[in-house]
């Protein structure tokens, strides 16, 4: 009966109108001080000298007394308290109706409304439609807040004795403690939802010293990483504050999902119903989603490997939906042969066709990929010719790059920001390693040449007129040598830079801050060129795609926005987190995207439909680096907690753990080839980590076991290629040049 009754309450609850006198009763209401009674069935409602009842039919009426009836009969004494209290009827109403359909004469009997052998979906139907019931409660108090935050918080009003809560509480833990083993750790996951749920509806219903007893008795049996969670509860004393608490929000509207074997779900509900322990089983049947999976039961470390999101697990259905990871075709372009190339060339005895040798990973092959999206999936920037002279630029330098293994590791180049007292946020380099740029907390973007040559405007309007626009070096011609000079400083944020990201052409460079805008400049002109307003609290990271003239953007509103650089509002809004987006990156193939949050798990988007079809989860802290392996198919991410965790997009699920940073992880990057991962964080080091090994040693058969899990080695050391201190300066960036080399940056910390 849990779903009828939530039901009910939400029927009467949702609507919340001002009922006032009709014309032609003439405000004559006063004999009912403002309650509804019922008139004898038998009587039409406009017979003459009878009270006419407030804006609503009286068949409403009788058809909300006749539910509670239906209720009464079923011992549900409880609902039909709440029930009677919202709908503002007096205490005998019951009693009054019993009594009206007896003495109503033979004309009357007809009209009672008989529930007898009627079913629970049948009757709901009724209540929604006798919802209108509700019109003539007495007037409420329009409350300052939206009234969708009152009908979520509304489910918390069917509560029971306050007393009995830490007694269910203690005798579910103490069940949960006896069972099996292999059960054990499976049930253990509900403890932490029914504590928050419990503790909610104690505060809503002003039950603040029960409330307090029992957060304080059973707050300590929570997992370690709910911690930060459990702060935020115990602030949480008073009805009041509940009202304006997002999270709080989020957790009621969202169902906490537990994955558990069929076999230890039955144990649960067979011990609830044993003890008629209704309380917690409404619980779980209103606030729970339980995934059940057929098999064995998983073990506490699958468990805690996958637990830790603010929502739970994803569903298994969530992540089903087919993918299309592979990378799109390359354009054929045609290398020219110069002396550098020769000598390449009878180095290492490669044929003429200087297409660079690509990597075991399979990135950029000739053949189109099986799981690649069509290369009009989404519509994608033409190349220009510039473009094809950097694609060419790239392939020479891929000839050279090094091929990086276990026995062969990059040299780090690290640049370290000395006296950054404007405090650095953000850093980026162009995808040649040209140019290196820095968000800074004063709301400045500034921008360094790495190489000799230097930074240089174009020239003004009337100097370009004198320019031969037919010259070969025209590009060099119109920029003026007066204004050269090693770095350039861009105003334009009113808030901290938190983000920053150049366009793959080198043209463009995107910046987003906490003024809720995110600026595109021109790296011509050393301008802004557009601000787009989209966001209205602080936008945390922003990216370029792959292929230029899309980005994306997250912040602070928990929704991710997808933006074109000459649409001045977003295509795409993507919206499911529970709390602050707080890390952007494109797919390779620009086809997806993906976001993760503060709500710590990771999501995938499907840029052509906005659809999220993929949800990861298993960090235990905010996730602020993210980054896909070069040939599409794995995603890294690194969080607060200090692991970086490997994902197989394909099939969904988590593939590896790597441990030994001992501080929030802040950059992730791939090598160019995809055999080395990076990581850098704010244990002030850079560690690099044996990729192939890490998805080579995948038993593959694995990803077919119904429980949609794999067993995690713990190979982290063996995985861990090397550790690399800075002195005093944590690593925000990094970025593997074209031939492997790996730079790092970060601000000194004396």
């Amino acid at each position: 009966m849990a779903a009828v009754q939530g039901g009910l309450v939400d029927a009467v609850e949702k609507k919340d109108i001002k009922t006032e006198p009709s014309e032609d009763s003439g405000g004559n209401n006063n004999a009912n001080d403002g309650r509804i009674l019922s008139p004898p069935p038998g009587s039409s409602a406009s017979a003459p000298g009878g009270n006419k009842t407030p804006a609503g039919a009286p068949e409403d009426q009788q058809t909300l007394l006749a539910v509670l009836q239906f209720l009464k009969k079923n011992n549900l004494a409880e609902s039909v308290e709440i029930l009677r209290r919202e709908a503002g009827l007096p205490e005998d109403a019951l009693d009054l109706k019993a009594g009206d359909s007896s003495g109503a004469g033979s004309g009357g009997a007809g009209d009672t409304v008989d529930l007898e052998g009627e079913d629970a979906s049948s009757l709901l139907s009724r209540v929604t439609v006798s919802s209108s019931a509700a019109a003539q409660a007495p007037t409420k108090a329009p409350s300052e807040d939206q009234p969708d935050v009152n009908v979520v918080l509304s489910a918390y009003s069917q509560q029971g004795d306050p007393a009995l809560y830490g007694v269910y509480y203690s005798g579910l833990k103490r069940f949960i403690e006896s069972v099996l083993d292999c059960h054990r750790a499976e049930l253990s996951q509900v403890f932490y939802p029914l504590f928050v749920h419990m503790y909610l509806e104690l505060v809503y219903n002003n039950h603040e010293n029960e409330a307090k007893v029992f957060f304080e008795k059973f707050s300590g049996d929570q997992e370690c990483y709910y911690e930060d969670d459990l702060r935020v509860l115990s602030s949480l004393t008073k009805k009041e504050h509940m009202r304006g608490n997002e999270t709080l929000l989020d957790f009621r509207t969202s169902k906490f999902v537990l994955r558990i074997s069929r076999d230890s779900y039955q144990l649960l509900k067979r011990h609830l119903q044993e003890r008629q322990n209704n309380q917690i089983w409404n619980i779980i049947q209103e606030h729970l989603y339980i995934d059940i999976f057929d098999g064995m039961p998983r073990s506490k470390s699958q468990i805690d490997a996958m637990s830790g999101s603010l929502a739970g697990e994803a569903k298994r259905e969530a992540n089903k939906a087919k993918v299309y990871y592979g990378l799109l075709k390359e354009p054929e372009i045609e290398l020219p042969l110069d002396d550098e190339d020769e000598e390449a060339e009878n180095e290492e005895g490669k044929p003429k066709k200087k297409k660079p040798k690509k990597d075991s990973m399979g990135s950029k092959s000739k053949k189109q990929d099986p799981n690649a999206p069509s290369q009009t999936r989404i519509p994608l920037p033409e190349l220009k010719d510039s473009d094809k002279l950097d694609k060419i630029m790239y392939m020479k330098e891929a000839t050279k790059r090094i091929r990086l293994g276990p026995d062969n590791l990059p040299s780090i180049c690290f640049y370290s920001f000395l006296n950054a007292y404007q405090g650095l946020t953000a850093v980026d380099f162009t995808d040649d390693s040209s140019l290196i740029a820095g968000g800074f907390a004063d709301s400045t973007v500034r921008v360094w040449s790495v190489t000799p040559k230097k930074l240089r405007k174009v020239k003004s309007a009337a100097d370009l007129n004198l320019i031969d626009k037919e010259s070969d070096d025209v590009l060099e011609r119109i920029m003026d040598e007066k204004t050269a000079s090693e770095s350039k400083i861009l105003y334009g944020h009113s808030g901290p830079v938190y983000g920053i990201s150049f366009s793959p052409d080198r043209n463009y460079l995107l910046s987003c801050s906490e003024d809720g805008t995110i600026r595109l400049w021109s790296l011509q002109t050393f301008t802004c060129l557009v601000g787009y307003k989209g966001h209205n609290y602080p936008v945390w990271d922003t990216q370029f795609s792959p292929h230029g003239y899309y980005f994306i953007s997250g912040g602070h509103d928990r929704v991710a926005r997808l933006w074109a650089t000459d649409h001045y509002q977003p295509l795409r809004m993507f919206s499911g987190h529970l709390a602050d987006i707080t890390a952007t990156r494109f797919h390779p193939n620009s086809n997806y995207v993906v976001t993760g949050s503060s709500d710590r798990t990771i999501r995938l988007w499907d840029v052509l439909t906005g659809n999220c079809v993929r949800i990861f989860t298993g960090h235990k802290g905010p996730i602020h680096a993210l980054a896909f392996s070069p040939n599409g198919k794995f995603l890294a991410s690194g969080a607060t907690d200090g692991r970086v965790l490997l994902w197989d997009i394909g099939h969904g699920l988590m593939i590896g753990e790597l441990k030994g940073h001992t501080d929030t992880i802040y950059s992730l990057k791939f090598s160019r080839d995809g055999e080395i991962l990076a990581s850098g964080s704010m244990d002030n080091t850079v560690r690099l980590w044996d990729a192939m090994k890490a998805f080579d040693d995948l038993e593959t058969d694995d990803f077919t076991a119904a429980t949609g899990h794999i067993h995690l080695q713990d190979n982290s050391q063996e995985l861990l290629l090397g550790t690399y201190m800075s002195k005093s300066t944590p690593v925000i960036h990094l970025h593997f040049t074209r031939r492997n080399l790996l730079l790092a940056a970060g601000a000194y910390n004396p």
